[in-house]
């Protein structure tokens, strides 16, 4: 609806009649003749002027009204057309703001899909790169204990040779019993060769032989033969065990380092995920705040322009609707106005007024009472 604060088109004074004929209205108008006997016949002034003069009044009252009428109706139509100029500006800019804020919210809602899916496999990597140090941590722990466990067996395989050669290296008649048991205790390790066992559990069974104490200078050259193959058969496995011991140590190192490079690895990935994904978080959450402010200023700009759009229309009918009434009585007023100019034209043509000047003065004084009750009628 209109704002009723705002200027509208006045009812205006009806016009005289629909369709004024200047002859019949000089025909009416002379039996007002009739209402101004009594005072004609007492003044100077003829019944004729005194109509004309009484048309006159009406032809300028006419044109008054009519030049009020347009004046009034100018205001009018100014408010029509600027109103309806900021109206229709208004929806226009309203329709560019809704596209941009629709193209605003497609792209929102597209952003947020978009970090959905990176978030996702944001979390899909830092659970798989969990996973990895896991399970390298496992496998670690594994080969650790492992390498512990080997690594102590050639420590105590390498300490009791080392023992057993210093043993084998002492003169026949200094050797103890109880040292060979240290030569003995060798063929108890896991990392002894079964040759090498034998050889030395048939070195110590002849060096614990009674007979081992009182033989001949060449027996005796045959046990120290053989003492000697058993030292250097026992130097050799010395060598060969530091040498896997060491090689053991470096594989150990090495293992060591790879995991700590990988660990470092993951657990810096896990950590740039991490923040990535909170990043992402803190943005998809700002986006999807951005959309939903979007969406409630479009439903606020779509509800405006619709109802400028209302205004707009009920205004155009409006203003269409009193220009056509405004052209109506315009036509109207003119028709009257021409028809008073030519009833005033007739009245005061000589004709009119010698008949009238000659007859109607004794008419008035006869028929006064007659056109007076014609005019009532």
């Amino acid at each position: 609806e209109l704002d009723p604060s705002l200027p509208t088109a006045q009812p205006s004074p009806q016009p005289l009649s629909n369709n004024a004929d200047p002859t019949l209205m000089a025909a009416a108008l002379a039996l007002t003749v009739s209402a101004l006997g009594r005072q004609a016949a007492a003044s100077e002034v003829t019944p004729v002027q005194k109509v004309i003069q009484l048309m006159e009044g009406m032809l300028a009252k006419g044109k008054s009204e009519k030049h009020d009428e347009q004046v009034q109706f100018a205001a009018f139509k100014q408010f029509c057309d600027d109103t309806s100029v900021e109206k229709k500006r208004a929806i226009e800019e309203a329709s560019g703001n809704i596209d941009m804020l629709k193209a605003d919210i497609e792209k929102y809602t597209a952003t947020a899909a978009k970090l959905t899916k990176e978030i996702a496999d944001h979390d899909e990597d830092i659970s798989v790169w969990t996973g990895d140090q896991k399970a390298a941590t496992t496998v670690r722990d594994i080969e650790k204990a492992d390498y512990d466990a080997l690594h102590q067996d050639y420590s105590e395989s390498v300490d009791a040779i080392q023992r057993a050669v210093a043993v084998l290296k002492k003169q026949s008649h200094d050797r103890k019993q109880a040292s060979l048991v240290q030569v003995s205790s060798l063929t108890q390790l896991s990392l002894i060769p079964d040759s090498a066992k034998r050889a030395i559990d048939a070195f110590v069974q002849q060096s614990q032989s009674p007979e081992g104490l009182e033989v001949s200078a060449p027996e005796a050259y045959g046990y120290e033969f053989q003492s000697h193959g058993v030292i250097e058969m026992l130097e050799k496995l010395l060598d060969e065990f530091i040498e896997e011991r060491t090689k053991l140590e470096k594989s150990e190192m090495n293992g060591k380092h790879a995991y700590d490079m990988l660990m470092q690895d993951l657990t810096a990935q896990i950590q740039q995920a991490t923040q990535d994904r909170e990043e992402k978080s803190e943005v998809k959450a700002k986006t999807l705040q951005a959309k939903a402010d979007a969406e409630g200023d479009l439903k606020d700009t779509s509800d405006t322009r619709d109802a400028d759009q209302h205004y707009l229309d009920d205004l155009t009918a409006t203003c269409e609707q009193k220009a056509s009434d405004f052209e109506s009585r315009q036509q109207l007023r003119a028709e009257e106005i021409e028809a008073i100019n030519k009833a005033i034209e007739i009245i005061s043509s000589g004709a009119v007024k010698g008949n009238s000047e000659t007859y109607l003065p004794a008419a008035f004084a006869q028929k006064g009472s007659a056109l007076v009750g014609l005019r009532s009628a």
